[in-house]
């Protein structure tokens, strides 16, 4: 490893736990996983205890005050969707000076002028960021589930599909994370990066959730993936293939979005016009 890639990565570390950006992500991201079941169980007490007032109005609310409170799926399934939505969300709003930001303050002309190498810039990034998010997203799940066998009457998810479940929905916030780093870093806005990501997971989810499209090379629905995890037998033949090839169809668009980060950089040039000076 060169000295170059050495130094970037202490400089990404610094400026991930430094800035205290790691530790809201994660935050963020584990109190999600406690707090969803937790508000799903709250929300059945809370019907249940009104039910005398919803029969006055001749509404019949047993059936969604058991499908609320009845087994751990639902508790472990809302994290997921919380984790790879507002989680997601958080993170990659917190990334921006990483995705590109710190090129707009104008703070990597010095090391560029000193012969930084694009590689070396962008490495560090698309390995210490994602990897971090994917390691968070497992820790999530290994909480999520004891919470939602202790708040849930029934536990109906096995400790296997959670994990897997964990896994695709860490794939899937490595995927926006390096989707991110790619375009915010190629055009140095973070901001529009930031917004096209955040789009883009929320709309592209609820039109295939509302299609409901084949999940098979699709790494923009692998949140959707992880949430049928904990409602179907994840260890027959074909689904098995299914998610070992989506996920490593996944792991793929990453390796090409490092590259296209790396070319863009190699092609652009940063801006250096005007007198302000950012210490």
């Amino acid at each position: 490893m060169s000295l170059q890639i050495k130094a970037s990565f202490k400089k990404e570390l610094l400026a991930f736990f430094r800035t205290k950006r790691f530790w809201i992500i994660a935050l963020v991201i584990i109190g999600l996983s406690v707090f969803s079941p937790l508000l799903i169980t709250g929300m059945g007490a809370l019907v249940d205890m009104m039910s005398d007032l919803y029969e006055e109005f001749g509404m019949d609310v047993s059936m969604l005050t058991e499908a609320l409170g009845s087994s751990s799926s639902i508790g472990v399934s809302s994290s997921i969707s919380d984790i790879t939505g507002a989680g997601l969300i958080v993170m990659l709003l917190l990334l921006n000076s990483a995705a590109g930001g710190e090129q707009k303050k104008r703070s990597v002309i010095i090391p560029r002028s000193a012969g930084l190498q694009s590689t070396a810039y962008i490495f560090p990034k698309f390995i210490i960021y994602p990897l971090s998010a994917f390691v968070l997203a497992i820790i999530a799940m290994m909480i999520s589930y004891p919470v939602s066998v202790y708040v849930f009457e029934v536990n109906d998810v096995t400790f296997f599909r959670v994990i897997l479940a964990g896994v695709l929905s860490g794939v899937y916030l490595m995927f926006y994370t390096c989707f991110h780093l790619t375009l915010g870093t190629a055009t140095g806005i973070a901001g529009m990066s930031a917004a096209v990501c955040i789009s883009a997971s929320i709309i592209l989810s609820n039109i295939f959730a509302f299609i409901g499209t084949d999940y098979m090379f699709n790494p923009f629905s692998l949140n959707l993936m992880a949430t049928s995890m904990l409602f179907n037998d994840p260890t027959s033949g074909v689904k098995a293939l299914d998610v070992v090839a989506t996920v490593v169809f996944a792991l793929g668009i990453m390796v090409l979005l490092y590259f296209i980060a790396v070319f863009a950089q190699n092609a652009r040039r940063i801006d250096n016009s005007g007198n302000e000076i950012d210490l």
